[in-house]
């Protein structure tokens, strides 16, 4: 037999234009800013350009007609970031729909691929 297959899906929110909205990148992106406080930490971790990681935000931001981030302006402590309500559910919504999709999608692919295993004995 040859080299095992794995099926590798990427879920993809699209506005009725076709312009990109909410995908794995924002996703991690606002995971990175739970984690970090911080949406330049976040995009550091990324090796993605502050100014990259603010157009990706306001793209779904004006798509959603909500904010992403509450952030504070520097100071003392410096500033930071924090997902917005909003924000959260809709990176919970994204995470619990990419799940169910891939797990439905792996059972498809066992059904409609799984004989590849047996090509080489026939």
């Amino acid at each position: 037999m040859g080299k095992e297959l794995h099926l590798k899906l990427t879920v993809r929110l699209y506005t009725e234009d076709d312009q990109r909205c909410f995908g794995p990148g924002i996703a991690t992106l606002l995971e990175r800013v739970q984690k970090h406080k911080s949406l330049r930490a976040a995009a550091a971790s990324m090796e993605m350009a502050y100014s990259k990681a603010w157009r990706i935000i306001r793209t779904a931001e004006g798509v959603f007609g909500c904010k992403m981030l509450s952030s504070t302006i520097g100071g003392q402590h410096g500033g930071g970031a924090v997902l917005t309500p909003e924000a959260e559910r809709l990176l919970a919504a994204y995470r619990a729909y990419e799940a169910d999709v891939t797990a439905y999608a792996r059972g498809k692919f066992e059904d409609s691929f799984g004989f590849y295993r047996e090509l080489d004995k026939e």
